[in-house]
């Protein structure tokens, strides 16, 4: 561990969806506006697929005197594990696995076949969308719903360029919520209708739930406007990495970790063959959404990767239309130990010395290969440290 004292540690999440993807948040304002409110003072931006709110993130966290952490998010590709039939960080699908990228250059600056390649990912997730939304349109058509949803005006008023199934989920609960008047048994009503019968069972008045159900009758697999994703809308594994390289950043790992009965994937049962293959594929990084983990799992896997030269961070994603605190807990709202705090803050630290050193034309904790400078890791944090202390005084 560094030698940063306790007065040192500060709050962070760093791992913040905003409207650039699809989030909480009505704008990225209103996300640093809670931070500040909640004493958390790093912040890291973490969409999916694109890094344009970026200067609208350095920008208004200036304003707040917050420090801003430059990320990134990917679904890849393990094609080993999905062979293996090895279940990853996505529970349902073998080998698809979650990526991110920490401490991104801003801005990001990609050269070929890198950029390419991210282009081509980023139109192939809109496409992915544009079709399910057609195919939701059938399906208005074949129940009289008197209305059907528009994707261009679904992009201009709700998206800020990047467009996702949640996105669509929105747009069918304002338009149906519309339609019926706002008046809750008519709402139900005209959703069991689009449901094919199927009852409804959240609140009409609980907005985030009614468009978790919508999402999950409608567009995930078995539902009527779900459209298989095409392999081309996931780069291998290893491609992603190299993007990330290529951007500036640090290829991270999001643990999944225990769920709400304690089960874990099989990738990540054993944190020990888990940490070890991670070091083989080159990952040197790895974070966790701490609200999803019990404390006693999230002290012991950080716990773990930290001393074993892994960076570990921690964010609340808010990838979904429920809004929760930016300060990070655990499951059932228990607090992070000073531990985790300590785990976390010292791991930010590294990522901002790093975005800090890449972007001045300098080697970073991680080289253009993906090889981290774990002997100098403390150095990292106290240059971090620093940096992140002028910028919040």
């Amino acid at each position: 561990m560094s030698d940063l004292t306790e007065n040192d540690i500060l709050k962070v999440n760093a791992h913040l969806h905003t409207p650039y993807s699809f989030s909480a948040f009505n704008s990225i304002a209103q996300a640093l506006d809670m931070a500040a409110q909640e004493g958390v003072k790093v912040v890291g931006i973490n969409d999916f697929y694109t890094t344009d709110g970026y200067a609208e993130w350095k920008a208004e966290c200036e304003k707040r005197k917050l420090f801003p952490l430059f990320h990134i998010e990917f679904i890849s590709l393990q094609a080993e594990d999905q062979a293996a039939g090895i279940r990853v960080n996505d529970p349902n699908n073998p080998g698809r696995t979650y990526m991110s990228g920490k401490g991104l250059c801003n801005p990001m600056e990609l050269t070929e076949p890198y950029k390419t390649q991210f282009d081509s990912v980023k139109n192939e997730s809109n496409a992915h969308v544009e079709k399910m939304c057609a195919k939701l349109n059938e399906i208005l058509v074949q129940v009289g719903a008197g209305f059907s949803l528009d994707v261009e005006q679904i992009k201009r008023e709700l998206t800020k360029g990047s467009i996702r199934e949640r996105h669509l989920a929105k747009a069918l609960r304002m338009a149906v919520y519309d339609k019926a008047g706002d008046y809750p048994e008519a709402v139900k009503t005209l959703l069991e209708k689009i449901f094919g019968g199927k009852e409804m069972k959240s609140d009409p008045a609980d907005h985030a739930a009614v468009e978790n159900e919508i999402r999950n009758n409608l567009l995930k697999a078995g539902g009527g406007a779900f459209v298989p994703e095409d392999p081309k809308t996931f780069l291998p594994f290893d491609e992603v990495c190299k993007i990330i390289l290529n951007a500036g950043g640090i290829p991270t790992y999001p643990f999944l970790a225990d769920d709400a009965n304690g089960n874990f994937t099989d990738f990540e049962e054993n944190l020990e063959k888990t940490a070890a293959i991670l070091k083989e594929r080159g990952i040197h990084s790895v974070e966790f959404i701490t609200t999803r983990n019990s404390v006693e799992t999230l002290e012991k896997y950080a716990g773990y990767l930290h001393e074993n030269g892994f960076v570990v961070t921690f964010g609340s994603e808010h990838n979904t239309p429920a809004m929760e605190p930016i300060e990070l807990k655990a499951r059932k709202n228990t607090p992070l130990t000073e531990k985790l705090l300590q785990i976390n803050y010292q791991s930010a630290c590294v990522v901002a010395a790093h975005q800090d050193k890449v972007a001045k034309g300098e080697k970073g904790y991680v080289d253009a290969e993906g090889k981290a400078d774990t002997a100098r890791r403390d150095e990292f944090v106290a240059y971090g440290n620093a940096l992140i202390q002028a910028a919040i005084k």
